[in-house]
């Protein structure tokens, strides 16, 4: 995709740091070594370096260049315990079950090394479940400034050059929480355009709230919860366009926007769509994925204050390598 080769470039002079805690993993040392090559930033390693230099060599592959950090002798490891400790102290860390924490646990201490800048992003999941990757990106990082909500983000290119920007539209929230509050669809909404500002530069988002209803044709719980979302919004003064509820077809068609929802500013020209719940936005990707022919990266980790991904564990090694370019693009 040519999106991610843009990405590369513009890295590639920041110098930016990603870990990736799980070298256990032969996908994570082929990514490695990968990214070593195209050199659009330091991938950086956790464990014994004897121990990662071995599985390297046993997969046949060169990570000579890459930073490798051993919990049991980093120089910084007593000020992470602190931090970390200092985070969780009201749910009763101590610096010893820090510690412990800290030198068992590879996505923890990974997490806690963007934590205190050792580090710019975090990328892992490839051998661990998503709910383990979030807890310590929660725990260790925690929620971006005025965001209580962690969710993802897809986005989807397509041929249809009529639709979002140029026929791509960013979906939220594809991967994370199942049943959103209308208070967490806000959230979503404000991290989704983040996320869009970030990684592709969208400069004019323009997000509709997705219902199966438009501006009041329905009425139910579900219905009311969408509405309840676009109204929290109003109320956060935010920098982008916004509307809701709207139907995809009177979200993306702009004659029918015309019809369903005159003198929406949104209406007819979205290019971010925020799904009720997680049944709909994962149907629906998939759908436009099938039918369409579209691309769909992601879903990407939002909502957090560092950039910290997941990965799936069915993933490919060069799925790591593009997820390291974007989080690289996030760090700031």
């Amino acid at each position: 995709m040519s999106l991610i080769q843009d990405i590369k470039d513009q890295v590639k002079p920041l110098g930016k740091k990603i870990v990736l805690p799980e070298f256990t993993d032969a996908r994570v040392l082929q990514a490695t070594e990968m990214i070593l090559k195209e050199g659009f930033c330091t991938p950086v390693l956790v464990g014994d370096e004897a121990k990662v230099q071995a599985a390297a060599k046993a997969e046949g592959v060169n990570i000579d260049g890459a930073v490798i950090i051993n919990p049991a002798t980093y120089a910084r490891f007593d000020e992470a315990v602190d931090v970390f400790t200092k985070r969780r102290a009201k749910k009763g860390m101590t610096p010893e079950k820090a510690t412990e924490i800290l030198k068992k646990d590879c996505l923890f201490f990974g997490a806690m090394l963007v934590n205190i800048g050792e580090v710019d992003a975090m990328v892992a999941g490839s051998a661990s479940p998503t709910a383990n990757v979030l807890r310590a990106a929660l725990q260790c990082v925690g929620t971006a400034p005025g965001l209580k909500t962690v969710s993802s983000a897809m986005f989807v290119f397509t041929d249809k050059k009529q639709y979002g920007d140029d026929g791509m539209l960013v979906f939220s929230d594809c991967g994370v929480i199942p049943n959103p509050s209308s208070e967490q669809l806000a959230d979503i909404a404000c991290s989704t355009v983040e996320k869009a500002r970030r990684v592709v530069g969208m400069s004019d988002p323009r997000v509709s709230f997705l219902s199966f209803s438009t501006k009041g044709s329905a009425s139910s719980p579900e219905v009311d919860k969408v509405v309840a979302a676009v109204d929290d919004l109003k109320g956060r003064n935010v920098d982008f366009k916004f509307d809701g509820e709207l139907q995809l077809d009177a979200s993306i068609e702009p004659s029918v926007a015309e019809r369903k929802a005159p003198g929406s500013t949104v209406a007819g020209y979205a290019n971010i769509l925020i799904f009720p719940d997680l049944q709909a936005a994962n149907i629906g990707y998939k759908l436009v994925q099938r039918f369409a022919g579209a691309t769909a990266l992601g879903p990407l980790i939002q909502g957090l204050a560092a950039p910290i991904h997941d990965l799936s564990r069915g993933c490919f090694a060069s799925d790591i390598v593009d997820v390291c370019a974007i989080a690289a693009k996030e760090a700031k």
